[in-house]
């Protein structure tokens, strides 16, 4: 009996995940564990095995569609089973066609097609330029992984073509395209497009509201010089600011437990343990991967945990619990030079804080003016949780553990 395999659930919040792309299509053999899709949802891209060795018999979602979770994406049987999987196919498609037209000749050879489209892979942007310069897929030869049609395949296939009707059809399509031709698509996919959708669901289904402070850290900087050398040969560590701002932002969600939840289902969950994630930048774009517990960790365990997570994302090794459940995020963009800036929201976490650049400024220390190192902080919160002034609490005691450093060892 054909197994199903079916879209999985990636996070408490998620509603829907995608398939970014099929690495095995109908027909395809497959043994039991190997990466046949990968999909992708709210803060991850995944691989999905299969659950079982055989053949794959249909592809139930197609590349770029979102679908709940626990909906079934494919199925994997004997090959033997794959003329009844094909025969259920033809029934499902067999009224549409009927419908489409009153000649019954023509059912055959257009399901026949669709089959035949099923078992050529393609990639979504070369299928969509070679339907534009009507080209058959079934002619092109690809070059990607395990014989995929890429974009450069459909565009090699359209220079290379030679006859007068193929010329006329390239004429026709460059002719589409001119007024593109200066600039440079890229298709928005994988984990680019999770982000996209995800920031712009956050912008539009939250009240975000954004508020900035400034922590003078200079007491905070000498003491990291102060103790970098004992902390090196006691603990084989170096701490970093981040690895304090993390201290203080998880000792100030102790004590301003709103700031510590999560709007869900017109619903506001209080979180007894902070879970705190930490933005990484990467090549493909932004994860968000989750030290647990982070309450119970000392200085020197959360900064050995930041390094950790952000060493594995870099190197794409994190695992589905490293990437979800976090109750506040962090986002330091500092080492690029930023200042303030304006975090969007993680959903469905209430606060983020946004980190700048530390830079020296003359100050008034009473009647003295002194060079002092100032360090930008930029708060987003969710106003349907909580208001202006429990907000501002939060991050002025933030900022007193900043600038009070020796409190964050007591």
């Amino acid at each position: 009996m054909a197994v199903e395999v079916v879209m999985p659930k990636l996070g408490m919040a998620m509603k829907e995940g995608t398939v970014s792309i099929w690495n095995k299509g109908v027909g395809d053999p497959v043994e039991k564990g190997e990466p046949i899709a990968s999909v992708s949802s709210e803060k991850i891209e995944i691989d999905v095995e299969s659950p079982a060795e055989g053949t794959v018999l249909k592809i139930a979602v197609p590349e770029g569609e979102g679908v709940p979770p626990g909906t079934v994406i494919c199925y994997i049987g004997l090959p033997g089973e794959e003329v009844a999987a094909a025969l259920a196919v033809e029934e499902d498609q067999k009224p549409e066609v009927e419908n489409a037209t009153s000649v019954n000749e023509q059912t055959e050879p257009i399901t026949s097609v669709r089959t035949a489209r099923n078992r050529v892979k393609i990639s979504p942007v070369a299928r969509k330029i070679a339907e534009a310069a009507n080209l058959t897929i079934e002619n092109i030869k690809g070059t990607g992984p395990g014989g995929r049609i890429t974009k450069e395949d459909v565009e090699a296939a359209i220079k290379n073509s030679a006859s007068p009707q193929a010329e006329e059809k390239k004429e026709t399509f460059e002719t589409h395209v001119k007024p593109l031709e200066e600039t440079q698509q890229i298709p928005v996919s994988g984990i680019r497009k999770v982000i996209a959708r995800r920031m712009y669901d956050s912008l539009q289904k939250t009240a975000q509201l954004t508020i900035n402070m400034k922590a003078d850290v200079t007491d905070l900087m000498a003491l990291q010089k102060q103790i970098a050398q004992t902390v090196q040969n006691h603990y084989d560590q170096k701490l970093t600011v981040t690895d304090f701002i993390a201290r203080a932002v998880v000792l100030s969600l102790q004590k301003h437990g709103e700031m510590n939840s999560a709007y869900l289902d017109d619903k506001i969950h209080l979180f007894k343990s902070v879970h705190l994630g930490m933005a990484v930048a990467l090549e493909k774009g932004l994860v968000v991967p989750v030290i647990r517990d982070a309450d119970k960790c000392s200085l020197i365990d959360l900064s050995r945990n930041i390094k950790t997570i952000a060493q594995k994302a870099r190197q794409a090794q994190l695992n589905l619990e490293e990437m979800q459940g976090s109750t506040f995020t962090i986002s330091n963009l500092g080492s690029y030079g930023v200042e303030h800036f304006t975090p969007v929201l993680n959903p469905p976490e209430t606060g983020i804080l946004g980190v700048g650049a530390v830079y020296d400024t003359p100050t008034y220390i009473g009647e003295n003016l002194e060079r002092r190192s100032i360090l930008p902080l930029s708060l987003t919160f969710d106003h349907r949780v909580l208001d202006g002034a429990p907000a501002a609490a939060f991050l002025q005691t933030v900022k007193q553990y900043l600038e009070e450093p020796i409190t964050m060892l007591l």
